[in-house]
């Protein structure tokens, strides 16, 4: 017995569908794709009215374990993804202890076979102890099964311990992602330079912050080959310096988060470190120039830099507080809101950006509805309404901006390799 969804929108930019069809699940794997399907023997779930797109694929997540088990955990992050039609997720390596060496990240990855709900692909650190001095062993990392690795939460200062591994990882094959910050320029910094920030009379974070490191990155990233992803890019000129970067034949792509395109630092209410994240939000025309990006193909990807903290923690005065948002439950229906409903991206480019283009970018076998493929799979109504209500997460961290925003698109079921692991019974 299978399970067949029909009368849904197939979104699929594997195979360029966008239509009315059924899709028959057998076991793990994608059995058929087309009109009319027989219902057989199969579980029917009837998904009229809704989008049916493959399961959504975030490269940028923070799950905390080991270590901050307080504020997530592979369990409780693997379930907050499957609440927001997220199948696939690749957790950063900035844990207690750091995810450094073939002994952590095989840790890891038991744990996530035991607690798991969906894909997890563990990112592994550019140097050991995340300190910028040494890199790790990154070619018997990728023998282990690391397909990644990022210095997420800093950047190595150190350009030739950097160059060092991209050189390491271009040979191997393995992608580096990329947090740009000059952490000599941040000062102490907890939102963007601006009125803002001088208003609520806290040190402010320059463009420049960004843009010295994405600039220097992607130097490296030509003088060695390797492939780089650039994390939570939030300014005109990290876009401007992919999209050169793109016309000179690199293999550099970038990602926005759904807080940059919907939120810039006007809209900080007051002194609220729930929009305290790392890049800050910053202006108005930067948010502009993230969205540009987006529509028109410089920016392949959104992700969530889905950062939990505790509500003590988030309760502190920007100043003190630590920099981080929740994204994993709300990515979908923000990008769906901000961006489809606007008329910035058509739907078939939201699924591009949220599932099909992470996939290819990062090389795995996911982000496409083809026959004979993993059974990853979101649908989602795209007319349903909803207030987003922080007390309604799984995740544990409930730390988001976004709590009381009316938004459409909501997530139905969640297949992750064929099983149903996620389904709105609310």
């Amino acid at each position: 017995m299978g399970i067949l969804i029909k009368n849904g929108r197939v979104i699929d930019p594997a195979s360029g569908r966008d239509g009315i069809y059924d899709v028959l699940i057998s076991g793990d794997i994608i059995a058929d794709v087309g009109k009319d399907i027989p219902d057989g023997s199969n579980d029917v779930i009837d998904a009229a009215g809704c989008f049916v797109m493959p399961g959504l694929v975030d490269l940028h997540v923070h799950f905390r374990e080991p270590g901050f088990e307080y504020k997530e955990t592979v369990k409780t992050g693997t379930m907050a993804a499957a609440h927001g039609g997220v199948t696939s997720v690749f957790p950063m390596p900035n844990t207690r202890p750091v995810i450094d060496s073939v002994e952590m990240f095989s840790a890891v990855n038991e744990i996530v076979s035991k607690d798991a709900v969906v894909n997890v692909f563990q990112v592994a650190a550019v140097t050991m102890g995340q300190n910028g001095e040494k890199p790790t062993d990154i070619e018997a990392l990728k023998a282990a099964g690391c397909i990644a690795v990022s210095e997420d939460g800093k950047s190595v200062m150190n350009s030739n311990v950097y160059r060092e591994a991209m050189r390491t990882a271009a040979r191997c094959g393995v992608i580096v992602m990329a947090h740009c910050e000059d952490k000599n320029l941040v000062n102490g910094g907890a939102l963007n330079e601006s009125a803002k920030s001088r208003e609520l009379g806290v040190n402010g974070i320059t463009n420049a912050v960004e843009d010295i490191i994405a600039a220097r990155d992607i130097l490296l990233a030509k003088e060695t080959g390797c492939r780089l992803h650039l994390c939570h890019c939030s300014t005109a000129d990290s876009v401007r310096m992919i999209a050169q970067a793109k016309k000179d034949g690199l293999k550099v792509s970038g990602e926005v988060c759904p807080h940059h395109f919907t939120l810039c630092d006007e809209d900080i209410p007051s002194d609220n470190a729930d929009y305290k994240m790392n890049p800050p939000l910053r202006s108005r025309a930067d948010m502009e120039a993230l969205r540009e990006g987006l529509r028109n193909g410089t920016i392949e990807v959104i992700s969530t830099d889905h950062a939990p903290h505790s509500a003590e923690e988030k309760a502190l005065p920007i100043a003190k507080a630590p920099f981080g948002i929740t994204g994993l439950e709300t990515s979908l229906c923000l990008t769906y809101t901000e961006l489809v409903l606007t008329g910035i991206l058509t739907p078939m480019q939201m699924v591009e950006k949220m599932s099909y283009n992470p996939a290819r970018i990062a090389g795995i076998d996911r982000g496409t509805l083809l026959p004979g493929r993993k059974a990853d799979i979101t649908v989602m109504n795209p007319d349903k309404e909803f207030i987003i209500d922080r007390n309604a997460f799984v995740s544990k961290g409930k730390n988001t901006p976004f709590d009381g925003r009316k938004v459409k698109g909501v997530v139905e079921y969640t297949f992750a390799d064929g099983r149903i692991v996620y389904q709105n019974r609310r």
